[in-house]
């Protein structure tokens, strides 16, 4: 919106001559309107006189700077220190109104605005024609608009409620979109945002609160948001400190672990609860980690426990003979048997 400028072509003072009669005058650039007035006291000192712009005149001599027109008992305009009778005035100096594209006269109001200039009458809203004297205006492609016309016409609109952005409304602005500050408010609250933190999705808005809670990664076991440091397993999502040993809840995060039905336990858990027992050293055989065994019908070892009960050499990759609970490479066995 815009305010115009008045420029008030006729301003009347009062001046006095020594007949004191009333005259006017009009002061804009150095611009004055008075009316001549003939002195009739100097007719005794030989001849009429005029007395005008504070001198003395023959009355034949004070005349129209532009045309020569006697200005005596006219009136008439100063300009640049000249004396002007109204029409030359008019013609050389007078603005022409935007809207008639007549001359705005001194005895006129001259609207202005950017160097535009109209009769107060002419003043008008380009389209509907109200007066726009002493209102707020907007302009456009050269035409100016009373405040309703230019927002309905040319004013943008709030992404949320589809109204316009009155003057000196307050706008909040995303990317190239744009809200008054009641409607940038989240879409499932709808609490205003203001200066908080938001999160933007598709063509919605979100506060934190509201976002985390319909779409922010939720734990698997205790069901709440994972903010940070969270750790997946078989394509789940768990806080650090609920991935734990099923068994004995012990953190799990950065440690071994198999699972058993789709659940996870520390090794030493898995081999107390599901391991086969070496036969040997009787502790349980994981398979963590690669852990190589050898078994033989029902019974189990250890890579490393697979040796003969008698010499104690390893038996992996060899022949062996059971000698009840035991194994016994052949020549062990031989020698037992002589």
């Amino acid at each position: 919106m815009a305010d115009v400028e008045i420029m008030q072509t006729v301003q009347t003072e009062v001046k006095k001559t020594k007949k004191v009669k009333k005259s006017s005058k009009r002061r804009e650039s150095e611009v004055q309107i008075s009316e001549v007035e003939v002195d009739a006291t100097i007719e005794e000192r030989g001849g009429e006189y005029t007395k005008a712009m504070d001198k003395d005149w023959h009355s034949g001599h004070f005349c129209c700077w532009q045309c020569d027109e006697s200005l005596t008992g006219q009136r008439y305009v100063i300009r640049d220190d000249h004396p002007y009778c109204i029409k030359c005035y008019e013609n050389v100096f007078a603005n022409t109104c935007e809207e008639c594209s007549k001359i705005i006269g001194i005895d006129s109001k001259d609207l202005s605005y950017k160097d535009k200039h109209w009769h107060e009458a002419c003043f008008l809203c380009f389209k509907c024609h109200l007066s726009l004297v002493d209102k707020q205006f907007g302009a456009k492609a050269d035409k100016i608009y009373c405040g309703n016309c230019y927002d309905a016409q040319f004013a943008s609109r709030c992404d949320g409620c589809g109204e316009v952005f009155r003057a000196g409304t307050k706008k909040m602005e995303y990317k190239t979109r744009q809200w008054h500050e009641n409607c940038f408010c989240c879409c499932v609250c709808k609490t205003a945002i203001g200066t908080k933190s938001f999160i933007p999705r598709e063509q919605e808005i979100y506060c934190a609160g509201c976002y985390e809670e319909k779409f922010a990664t939720r734990c698997i076991k205790c069901n709440k948001v994972i903010t940070s440091g969270g750790v997946t397993y078989k394509n789940e999502p768990w806080h650090r400190e609920c991935f734990t040993c099923t068994h004995c809840n012990i953190t799990l995060a950065g440690q071994r672990f198999t699972s058993r039905d789709e659940k996870p336990y520390c090794a030493e858990c898995f081999g107390e609860l599901f391991a086969k027992r070496c036969t040997a050293c009787v502790k349980p055989i994981t398979g963590i980690g690669g852990t190589r065994f050898i078994s033989f019908e029902d019974r189990h070892w250890h890579h490393d426990c697979f040796v003969c009960a008698s010499c104690k050499a390893s038996l992996v990759g060899r022949g062996f003979i059971t000698d009840g609970p035991d194994i016994l490479c052949p020549d062990c066995a031989k020698q037992k048997l002589m």
